[in-house]
């Protein structure tokens, strides 16, 4: 379907604005944000998104709610087809106002499609207009829990973050510790009261975070296990299923439970 010719008259009717494309396995959008309110969506490979004072990892049953004016950051794991609405704040009041996950039902997932063949919705056309509150219905209603990770606030713990996400091997605590100029006692209780994890348990999220990014583009589950630090793809599947209450198997493949 070819989409409409608009001109610069059209755009102050615009309601909602969509962009569609396909993106290579490593790509990154950098830090950005946006006057508009954003949802952000791949119906093929996974995303991490960065926003607010999270990161998640999203399959295609999950899309990201970012409002305007919320930098946020991704990175594709995976070929990707990418789909993004942007919605006029004007327009739509009664929604989220922080940046939540949203499952992805089949009719959501077809509405986003289909609003992107369009193009733009144009309030003042009857079948566009819509189509807008289909989509913002699917949606407002539907945040779920999802494997994210807290971001510590400060900036002294973000670099610490930052760090233990870049590493190659894993440092002791005590070292990382060091290099930060904090005690391990001071380096506990901070990231407690900036994340509500112990420095340990957020380690651990992370590494199973960057386990699903690997499996998402095509390595050996036996070879994401060693690389997260067991010594069997078994243990390593136990330990992410305990943690998370799911299989990795399970995340990428289930459609949510209340989905349409």
């Amino acid at each position: 379907m070819l989409r409409k010719r608009h001109t610069a008259e059209d755009e102050p009717f615009f309601t909602i604005r969509t962009m569609r494309s396909v993106l290579a396995n490593g790509h990154a959008i950098e830090p950005h944000e946006h006057d508009w309110h954003q949802l952000i969506y791949a119906s093929a490979g996974v995303m991490t998104v960065r926003a607010d004072k999270g990161l998640w990892v999203v399959p295609p049953t999950r899309a990201i709610w970012a409002p305007a004016c919320v930098r946020h950051a991704i990175a594709f794991s995976g070929a990707s087809s990418f789909a993004t609405l942007y919605l006029r704040p004007s327009d739509w009041q009664d929604v989220p106002r922080e940046s939540v996950v949203v499952a992805v039902s089949p009719l959501l997932r077809e509405l986003i499609l289909r609003a992107c063949e369009v193009g733009m919705l144009d309030g003042r056309n009857p079948v566009e207009h819509a189509l807008a509150l289909l989509i913002v219905d699917a949606f407002r209603t539907r945040s779920v829990p999802a494997l994210g990770l807290a971001m510590p606030t400060s900036a002294r713990l973000r670099s610490v973050a930052e760090a233990c996400a870049n590493a190659t091997q894993a440092p002791s605590t005590s070292a990382i510790a060091r290099r930060f100029g904090l005690s391990v006692r001071t380096l506990e209780r901070r990231f407690a009261a900036e994340t509500g994890m112990t420095f340990g348990q957020w380690r651990r999220h992370g590494r199973f975070l960057r386990a699903l990014r690997l499996l998402a583009e095509g390595r050996a589950v036996k070879a994401v296990a060693r690389d997260a630090g067991y010594r069997s793809a078994s243990a390593f599947v136990s330990a992410f299923s305990d943690t998370f209450g799911t299989t990795p198997g399970r995340y990428f493949g289930d459609t949510p439970a209340a989905a349409v």
